[in-house]
């Protein structure tokens, strides 16, 4: 019987260990708040500021869209692109999460081809894009809605989308803004 017992205890611990593989799901990371989004043109020393804040997420106010100036026509423009949760102490910094899993996350430039023509600057550990730094290389004198887009998961292999395309992307959005652009 105290062999039983003891074979028993063996049985349970050596299935215990095989259960706790390493092959176990991991934790996924919980979505972070994103309140602000700061996209940065700057050509020279003029700078322009893009700004998108929701401080209180899905609550009741509506968020603010800033934009600090209208853009050259025919200009290149070195463009950077933040993300914070501005309701922690201190200010969280999404964007170095971002960067961190680059190849989890890649952000889309869309506006009517008469703003400008859009060029990536940075990669993932893969080669491929993250759109934290682009280039904008703005048209003729135009108006109209720059959208920026946050994807986490795309398929950055798919038809198009290593070149700014969201189209066959996929994966989920975790943040959109609309600023309106003035080009002259």
């Amino acid at each position: 019987m105290k062999n039983l017992s003891i074979l028993a205890i063996a049985v349970v611990a050596i299935v215990s260990l095989i259960a706790c593989s390493k092959n176990d799901p991991q934790p996924i990371n919980e979505d972070e708040l994103i309140t602000t989004i700061t996209t940065t043109l700057k050509n020279g020393s003029e700078t322009t500021t893009l700004e998108y804040k929701d401080l209180d997420g899905d609550g009741p106010y509506e968020p603010s869209v800033n934009v600090s100036g209208n853009l050259k026509a025919a200009t290149s423009y070195i463009v950077t692109v933040t993300f914070l949760n501005e309701t922690t102490n201190p200010i969280g910094n999404i964007t170095e999460e971002i960067l961190a899993e680059g190849v989890d996350h890649q952000l889309f430039f869309q506006a009517p081809s008469a703003i400008g023509t859009f060029a990536y600057a940075d990669q993932d550990a893969n080669g491929k894009p993250i759109g934290l730094s682009f280039t904008l290389t703005t048209g003729a004198a135009t108006t109209g809605n720059l959208t920026v887009t946050l994807r986490h998961q795309p398929n950055k292999s798919a038809d198009g989308v290593a070149t700014g395309d969201i189209t066959n992307a996929g994966g989920a959005t975790d943040a959109v803004v609309n600023y309106p652009i003035v080009v002259e």
